[in-house]
């Protein structure tokens, strides 16, 4: 599109003069060419008319939606900063503050495909093939757990997918219903109100309120009499346990550098260090060699607790087997990631997480 208008702006430096039929108008531009118009009359209706010929699978979606998407929707489309998230919000369009996403809210699979063949990547429309769309979708439709990691999205199937909104709207009929009742012959001007008041304001629950002065010396001086109480752990038993205990061998610090490059597709959704809080995922401090679900602040998928209810702990053979396939490995997991496809990437993403206790 931006092509275009550069284009357009400089016909209207070259062409105004030359132009007689604008003389009456802005003398700006000029009609656009046919081939011009086809070029992004690309509409795509619900009944999956306009759809292009192609197909693109999950797998092949990760790799693009990574490269071209991810750097403003996130690795696992849980959305970066302020930019769209495109996955996640089941069951929260009841709530005050829904998550509405392709899973949880759009009707139609179509309004997602003509979007993206149309308008993205931001700065780059239509650089993809239509196969690298379908793919892309593909893979949006994954991370919302609507279809499975062997799904090859093409135009014989695309409306075979169930989008979970697809019953969530109805007709706008306000122009008949509604906005007959506000015109000049039905509005009451009888016992208005002399003034206008605010009585009270819309908030967003999940905002930290701001205290006053009093509140917040009140916490000040509440958190200077919390008395902490002394460590009464036997010291020697304690010294004995951990000289029991085989020392750990260190990683290969080659190894743990190439981890930390491959743990940047996870960085999106855990976090590692001392800082470390959870966030779509749980962080991951002190995960390897340790048993799951153990983070008491992170609501885990049930798939999870059951695993870890069943003794399931993280180390090396566990953690390979969930990075390889999180959801053939534990059923219902959170985790949208595709998994690791390199057992190096594996082995180095373990020696980095080995090293935050």
């Amino acid at each position: 599109m931006s092509r275009f208008l550069k284009g357009t702006a400089l016909a209207a430096l070259t062409l105004t003069a030359a132009a007689p039929a604008f003389a009456d108008g802005y003398g700006l531009g000029r009609e656009a060419l046919p081939e011009e118009i086809a070029a992004w009359n690309l509409d795509i209706a619900p009944d999956g008319t306009g759809l292009p010929d192609g197909s693109g699978s999950v797998e092949d979606g990760e790799w693009i939606f990574s490269e071209n998407c991810a750097v403003c929707h996130g690795e696992f489309a849980e959305g970066v900063d302020n930019w769209p998230k495109l996955a996640g919000g089941e069951d929260t369009l009841a709530d005050k503050d829904p998550l509405k996403t392709v899973g949880s809210y759009w009707p139609y699979l179509s309004t997602v495909f003509d979007y993206v063949r149309r308008s993205m990547p931001f700065g780059a429309a239509q650089t993809l093939s239509d196969d690298d769309i379908y793919a892309i979708t593909a893979y949006i439709l994954y991370s919302n757990y609507l279809v499975e990691d062997d799904f090859v999205l093409s135009k014989d199937n695309f409306l075979d997918v169930e989008m979970p909104n697809a019953e969530g709207f109805i007709v706008d009929d306000r122009a008949k219903t509604e906005y007959p009742i506000f015109t000049e012959a039905n509005a009451c001007y009888e016992n208005c109100k002399d003034d206008v008041e605010i009585t009270m304001r819309a908030t967003v629950l999940d905002v930290t309120p701001e205290e006053t002065a009093e509140e917040e010396a009140a916490l000040q001086e509440a958190a200077a009499e919390t008395v902490v109480e002394p460590d009464t752990t036997d010291k020697a038993e304690s010294a004995v346990d951990a000289a029991a205990e085989p020392a750990m061998e260190a990683p290969d610090p080659e190894l743990v550098a190439a981890g930390e490059n491959v743990f940047k597709k996870c960085k999106a959704c855990h976090k590692v260090g001392e800082d470390a809080k959870n966030g779509t995922g749980p962080l991951l401090n002190g995960v390897v060699g340790h048993p799951a679900a153990q983070n008491a602040d992170f609501k885990y998928s049930n798939g999870m607790k059951d695993a870890a209810a069943g003794g399931l702990v993280w180390d090396h053979e566990a953690l390979t087997g969930y990075l390889t396939k999180p959801r053939d490995y534990i059923k219902g997991t959170k985790m949208s990631f595709a998994g690791l496809k390199k057992q190096d990437d594996i082995d180095a993403v373990i020696a980095y997480l080995s090293t935050f206790d």
